[in-house]
């Protein structure tokens, strides 16, 4: 693509024109999903997202156009477009004003992300007959009716140059494998709930790594695959939950999900100003309590991060030139900082941004997003065995499910995967329809101890929502195995019938 000529057009014209600032972003976006259904094919999408964006500061007001004409006339009148908004919005007072924190100029700059193998270099033939051999493999279990398996790929190409001298070029690949192993009881069937059926998933998060990690990187694929009709067999026989206060060992396949919602969106520095509130609500973690704020017990430190090995969220450089970041958000139980882009920065009085804006489309205008915002581990911390060693009645918690937040990320509940009864320090077989509720300060408040490195994993989603227009982001979060005491547990098929 002709990228230097097309972003000095833009940005000639927006000097020109007065601008303060203004910054050029052209992306190519290629996302696919292949799935299939009991090992054949049941449906692919393909698709390409590209074009460019030029964002403007004129009358200490934003301007934003976009287009897709790759000419440098084109480019020009794009970016004269974005500061006829920016006039527009100062007229009417439509526009807040604006002053971005400064950032050091980082000249020209590429950078791409861990990856070894380009999975839209992959033949479809493989990938199809990978997902293939793998559902047959569950199918051919016990008690297993039917799999579904899903494979999201993406691979999103960004350049971005702006008036004060950085230009970055930048490829972040990321990829997420998933099967879901149905077992469903025929008419009159004799299962414990009889006529109905039950799932069980992998546990492999979406990873930015390439397609090496379906043949052995990073995610014993075989192992897990090879365990699930089992588990899933015992899901279906395991009784019903009694509610009531139990000590929790959550795995991280299930604690990423409870960061996201409880840290991850209330330390975003523009929902806690009140800019998201029409759409996904507010915090209760407002800027009078930083420094202050018992989050969690002193077990708790939680980073925010852009530069994690393989991170969702992990870029060079942001969509508006900052390089990439890692602070901490909570430290020592006690909130400590918040997630930024370069307009909340200097809102909050900061000389800098710690790296959050993010645009999902060259349509799009730049948001503050979420970085990887993970749990640290204890480095002398126990194992997940030695974790439930130290509980005498409890449940240990695994796999993502549902969830449920309040527009102030404070009141919560979440469900998950699959549930182990403790007894007396070992695990005594699985549970059903259990969920765990709480407020957010009294869940990590009884945060008692987090495992060791070797507990750790880096969980996350593709799709984390945010913005009008809506705006989708992929993110990670890492996080070790974790005790807490005395945590509010509900039976849900009885809560369902109330």
């Amino acid at each position: 693509m002709p990228l230097r000529p097309l972003a000095d057009a833009a940005l000639d014209r927006a000097r020109a024109l007065g601008a303060r600032h203004a910054d050029f972003r052209l992306e190519r976006v290629r996302g696919a999903r292949r799935r299939l259904r009991d090992a054949r094919p049941a449906g692919t999408e393909d698709s390409t997202d590209a074009g460019y964006a030029v964002r403007v500061v004129h009358d200490g007001v934003w301007g934003f156009a976009s287009g897709v004409d790759l000419t440098p006339e084109a480019a020009a009148h794009t970016a004269q477009q974005a500061v006829e908004m920016a006039r527009l919005a100062a007229r009417v007072g439509a526009g807040a004003r604006v002053e971005p924190a400064d950032e050091p100029v980082h000249g020209e700059r590429e950078w791409v992300s861990a990856y070894e193998t380009d999975p839209f270099g992959v033949p479809d033939g493989e990938q199809a007959g990978l997902l293939a051999e793998w559902s047959s493999l569950l199918l051919a279990g016990d008690g297993v009716s039917h799999v579904d398996a899903v494979l999201g790929t993406v691979r999103e190409e960004k350049f971005y140059a702006d008036t004060a001298g950085t230009v970055t070029t930048q490829r972040r690949v990321r990829i997420h494998p998933r099967l879901t192993a149905v077992s469903v009881d025929g008419p009159g069937g004799s299962g414990p709930h009889g006529g109905g059926f039950d799932t069980l998933r992998t546990l492999a998060p979406p990873a930015a790594r390439g397609w090496e990690y379906l043949t052995g990187t990073g995610w014993d694929w075989s192992g897990e695959l090879e365990r699930m009709p089992e588990l899933l067999a015992e899901k279906r026989r395991a009784p019903s939950v009694e509610p009531g206060a139990y000590d929790l060992v959550i795995d991280p396949s299930n604690l990423w999900l409870t960061i996201h919602e409880s840290v991850g969106h209330a330390t975003e520095l523009d929902r806690v100003l009140g800019f998201e509130a029409a759409y996904a609500g507010t915090s209760f973690a407002t800027p009078d309590q930083l420094g202050t704020l018992r989050y969690g017990s002193p077990a708790m430190r939680v980073t925010g991060d852009r530069t994690a090995e393989h991170g969702l969220a992990t870029v060079g450089y942001d969509d508006e030139g900052v390089a990439a970041q890692s602070w901490d958000l909570v430290r020592d139980g006690v909130l400590v900082g918040y997630q930024l882009d370069r307009r909340t920065a200097r809102l909050a009085g900061l000389d800098r941004s710690n790296g959050c804006a993010f645009a999902d489309s060259p349509s799009h205008v730049p948001l503050q997003r979420m970085a990887n915002v993970s749990l640290c581990p204890d480095p002398g911390g126990p194992s997940t065995r030695g974790l439930i060693g130290g509980v005498e009645r409890g449940i240990y918690v695994v796999g993502d499910g549902s969830w449920s937040i309040d527009m102030q990320r404070y009141n919560f509940q979440f469900t998950g995967q699959r549930f182990f009864r403790i007894e007396g320090g070992r695990l005594a077989g699985q549970l059903r329809d259990v969920a765990y509720q709480a407020t957010t300060t009294d869940f990590w408040r009884s945060l008692e101890a987090v495992g060791g490195p070797g507990t750790y994993v880096l969980g996350g989603s593709f799709l984390c929502g945010k913005g009008q227009p809506g705006q989708t982001a992929a993110v990670s979060h890492g996080c070790p195995s974790a005790l807490f005491r005395g945590v509010n547990v509900l039976n849900t098929v009885r809560e369902a019938v109330r």
